[in-house]
């Protein structure tokens, strides 16, 4: 617990036997026949020890950048760690409300952290001018979970300076139609962006993703990073989710999401959101939130509660975007609670 907030506690915790899930955001269907065919080819090779260099060469190719701005990890969870390692910040921030692995990994690593913590009545847009000018370390989601909001890339790029490094987490940017705010390949002073292959591709139980970094960064994280952290598995996923086939299903699949999210918050009816939402949830606030939620997993349904999110409380929760038919089915059971 830190002041209060669960920082451990994530989405897998909420999913149960019989629950429909609605509270782990990773793509429904997935992965796809393809993907686990490419991955069950590559188990010939376990007896060899992993070699990084065509997957390394693939992501890089994927956001047009040379291979040693590219570090491949064990999902974004130990990016963070690696961040929290390889760096020594004085004043480390991050902004909240957002996923709470990046703040966790700090503390165990021995740092203190600061919060920026946005707020509702805002949107919960960022306002760069509310982290503090002396940070040398800031972390903050794009778009950011649990918020679903998309900061725009010119206020992150007002957030990077000579003497800072910027961590922004990309980890559901590819679920965005033309992934309009990244920042994946730019060349920023002190950026390091982190990637994860499981929100889209399902891949939460193979453990992949990566940091686009300059060279000198990405060689300070290697630093502190295990020998052969990416399976063999893992690098045969990150070689067939980096091609040309898999970048047109996922800008497929990000219209998709588009589409099913509209159709999730015309079917809540008139419950209030905050701000804008992009990414493959919602963010919803209801009166005796946490009342609500036992309710709906007494009828079958799991969503994510919000009151381990620092800047939010029990009567926030997080609605994951599923097909149609799903969410048919849980908006009947959410209005039976609800009116």
């Amino acid at each position: 617990m830190a002041d209060g907030f669960d920082l451990d506690h994530h989405g897998d915790l909420e999913v149960g036997d019989g629950l429909v899930d609605l509270a782990v955001n990773v793509r429904a269907g997935t992965p796809p026949g393809w993907l686990i065919e490419e991955i069950t080819a590559s188990l010939t090779d376990l007896a060899a020890y992993p070699r990084q260099d065509a997957a390394v060469a693939a992501v890089a190719g994927r956001h047009d950048v040379s291979p040693d701005r590219v570090l491949l990890t064990a999902g974004a969870a130990e990016a963070f760690v690696l961040i929290a390692r390889a760096f020594r910040p004085r004043h480390a921030v991050v902004v909240h409300p957002q996923f709470t692995e990046p703040e966790a990994a700090l503390r165990s690593a021995g740092h203190v952290v600061d919060r920026v913590v946005l707020r509702p009545e805002d949107g919960f847009v960022l306002d760069p001018r509310a982290v503090p000018a002396d940070a040398d370390l800031v972390v903050i989601g794009n778009p950011t979970n649990p918020t679903s909001v998309l900061h725009h890339a010119d206020d992150l790029r007002e957030l990077a300076r000579p003497d800072r490094i910027l961590v922004v987490d990309e980890a559901f940017m590819d679920a965005i139609p033309g992934e309009p705010e990244s920042l994946a390949g730019a060349s920023i002073p002190g950026l390091v962006v982190i990637r994860s292959l499981t929100k889209t591709w399902g891949l939460a139980g193979l453990r992949v993703g990566y940091v686009l970094a300059a060279a000198g960064l990405i060689e300070q994280l290697a630093a502190v990073q295990p020998h052969w952290p990416v399976s063999t598995p893992a690098l045969a996923a990150a070689i067939a989710c980096s091609n040309e086939r898999a970048v047109a299903e996922a800008a497929q699949a990000a219209l998709d999401i588009e589409r099913q999210r509209a159709h999730l918050l015309d079917s809540l009816g008139p419950v209030p959101t905050y701000g804008l939402p992009r990414g493959p949830f919602v963010l919803v606030h209801v009166e005796g939130g946490a009342v609500l939620r036992e309710s709906l997993r007494e009828r079958g349904f799991a969503v994510r509660r919000g009151d381990t999110f620092p800047g939010l409380g029990p009567d926030w929760l997080r609605i994951a975007v599923r097909p149609e038919d799903v969410t048919d089915a849980f908006a009947k059971v959410w209005r039976d609670l609800t009116t």
